[in-house]
């Protein structure tokens, strides 16, 4: 047996695929074993050994026995060491097998991945899966995804904190907690009411707050992602979108999982975002330079999906070239130059002397002429008789014969049309229309916005995030395009607070969600700035001024405080004084009797620190990280007074 143990190592620590941290490790393995993954079975059948142990000749050819395999890597004996050792002793194992391969209790893959994203609460703390990869029961799935109670109620105006003194359909909310959980608890209330959610998740690059140690990073990211899309989707409006910010390295994933979750026929469309220019860093490295970003666009129903109209400015058309001299004085009266020779005059230089004068500011001046003066900025356009009224076609003849003079065919409800010497005066003012706060020519948005990131981004919102933040202009587009004004928006993963931010600003609803330990520092800050009147980012295309109120309210933790505490212990003593608290408040896992830690604590003692906290943490029951509503009344989570008010409050809305 233990020369078969021995044999098995020595092959898969061939594959440098199979390790972490230099370790072998059993999930990898039984993974590739259960896919019949080629190159691992090749180094099984290299192995005369293992090749006559886990497959049999069937009429010549050679089945791997994955079950037989399966068990024998399960045997206590593959792969001990002191944490295992230690666990399986003091009972987290039954009859030899791990409780997660034993019959008590049921896999449950949609939440391999951690329900909880790991009850991460720091952006750079790397997670390690061991830590959650545990089954549940469904039942216990369903009591881990009840809706949970909400705490330290907090309301903000443009004179500061205030009490709630109620909860409404028509607030705003910042909600601090596991954003699953919080989705969960809004689902009730919120249901088929949310006009648009765009999310900007964490985009896998492994260099972005998702740091699973090990290989299944992909499903793992996916898992992650489905389990909140899945739920979000209930909470769309039937005419609601949903807006996903990605980059290259997850959009072929995201893509089939959309088109899983929404269907691909609400596929609408996948906007290509310019993130930044061909400059530092970027161009050291041969090949492609990326400087681009992925918005994805999926309706709730095909059918119902109805986007605004939404338009980017574009550069100056030259066709508007003449310039009417005495606007002022009526059209009988006009008379007419060039652009450049009206600019000529109003700034007192020659014309020919225009571009040496300023130089490379030449163009930028001649536009901001055009933009002041558009009203009185034309073009002549040809009338073509086959497309034109009988009406039209007589003022046309008439104005030939009179060259010099304006004619004028009214129109009801519309400006009038100006003819002049048979063509058609075209106006630029009517060809612009206001584009971010400025009126400019336009044209409408297409799939590439190469125009959305401003220069300042790091001090929008008076806030600075180290990665990852979105400009304002960005989210103010998909906004526009998705929502009318006192739609409903909702966000997930808040970040920095962007999307509260542009919605207060552009007069829609929002509730926005982040876990995060820097949610006070971030998103609550920059939405207390925004209805103090910040003017960064798209105040002044929005004329924002400041206004408006939100309420923060966070979940309320059970479990989950201990899980923070046993990480953020420094040593082993403090690690004990938390044990000891937490046999007397914690609320352990069934599989657990708390006597025999205690009966073997020297044992314990020599895991190494990290190891200690991953027991102390497996044994808390995760089904008790949050306060479950339903348990609101319970003594033992002491929900203050007030909180059952508010709670009861808001929980009645969706009556």
């Amino acid at each position: 047996m233990q020369n078969l143990l021995d044999d098995l190592k020595q092959a898969l620590e061939k594959d440098s695929t199979l390790l972490v941290e230099g370790q072998l490790n059993k999930a990898l393995i039984e993974q590739k074993a259960l896919a019949l993954d080629k190159d691992f079975l090749k180094l099984i059948l290299d192995s005369d050994s293992l090749k006559k142990h886990f497959f049999e000749d069937i009429d010549g050819t050679l089945v791997f026995d994955k079950v037989m395999f399966q068990q024998f890597i399960h045997n206590k004996s593959f792969l001990p060491d002191s944490y295992t050792t230690y666990k399986n002793k003091i009972g987290l194992t039954s009859n030899g097998d791990y409780l997660s391969k034993s019959g008590e209790v049921v896999l449950a893959w949609p939440h391999k991945d951690c329900v909880l994203e790991g009850g991460q609460d720091k952006e750079d703390a790397k997670r390690d899966e061991i830590f959650w990869n545990e089954t549940l029961a469904p039942d216990d799935i369903d009591r881990l995804l009840a809706p949970k109670v909400f705490t330290n109620w907090k309301k903000y105006d443009k004179d500061g904190e205030q009490e709630v003194e109620e909860p409404s359909l028509n607030d705003n909310y910042l909600i601090k907690g596991n954003n699953l959980l919080a989705l969960h608890s809004l689902a009730d209330v919120y249901r088929g009411k949310v006009k648009l959610i765009y999310i900007d998740p964490p985009y896998n690059t492994g260099n972005d707050g998702f740091n699973y140690n090990d290989s299944f990073n992909h499903s793992t990211w996916l898992t992650f992602l489905k389990d909140r899309l899945t739920d979000s989707k209930n909470l769309l409006s039937k005419d609601g979108t949903i807006a996903i910010s990605i980059d290259h390295n997850e959009l072929g994933y995201l893509l089939v999982l959309l088109d899983e979750i929404f269907g691909k026929d609400n596929r609408k469309n996948i906007i290509t975002v310019k993130r930044g220019s061909v400059t530092g860093a970027k161009v050291i490295n041969p090949g492609v330079v990326n400087i681009s970003e992925y918005v994805v666009l999926y309706s709730k129903n095909f059918n119902q999906w109805k986007p605004n109209r939404v338009y980017t400015a574009k550069e100056r058309d030259e066709r508007y070239n003449g310039f009417i001299v005495n606007y002022e004085n009526g059209p009988e009266k006009w008379s007419y130059t060039t652009v450049l020779e009206a600019f000529s005059s109003e700034v007192g230089v020659i014309k020919s002397k225009l571009r040496k004068h300023f130089g490379k500011k030449y163009g930028e001046r001649v536009d901001e002429f055009v933009y002041k003066n558009s009203e009185k900025v034309i073009q002549l356009a040809t009338l073509d008789e086959n497309s034109i009224s009988k009406k039209a076609i007589e003022v046309k003849r008439e104005s030939e014969n009179n060259p010099d003079k304006v004619f004028i065919l009214e129109r009801e409800g519309h400006k009038p049309y100006y003819i002049l010497n048979g063509k058609l005066i075209l106006f630029a003012e009517d060809r612009m229309i206001e584009v971010d706060g400025k009126k400019t020519f336009s044209q409408p948005a297409t799939d590439i916005w190469d125009d959305v990131l401003p220069n300042d981004l790091h001090n929008e919102g008076g806030v600075k995030l180290r990665k990852g933040k979105k400009p304002e202009k960005l989210l103010s587009r998909i906004v526009e395009l998705c929502t009318d004004e006192e739609d409903l928006v909702v966000d997930f993963f808040a970040g920095s607070g962007t999307t509260g931010s542009v919605c207060k600003k552009m007069k829609r609803q929002f509730i926005i969600i982040e876990q995060l330990d820097y949610t006070e520092a971030l998103p609550l800050k920059r939405l207390v700035n925004t209805i103090k009147g910040e003017q960064s980012g798209i105040s002044k295309n929005f004329e924002w001024i400041g206004g408006g109120s939100f309420i923060y309210a966070e979940l309320k933790k059970a479990n989950q405080q201990w899980v923070e505490d046993i990480r953020d212990a420094k040593d082993e003593k403090a690690l004990s004084d938390i044990w000891e608290k937490m046999k007397e408040k914690a609320f352990i896992s069934y599989k657990v009797n708390p006597k025999d830690i205690d009966e073997n604590a020297e044992e314990f003692g020599q895991l190494s620190l990290e190891d200690q906290k991953r027991f102390l943490i497996e044994v808390l029951d995760k089904n008790l990280l949050y306060v479950n509503y339903s348990e609101i009344d319970d003594a033992d989570f002491e929900v203050s007074e007030e909180d059952k008010k508010l709670n009861d409050a808001f929980y009645g809305l969706k009556k």
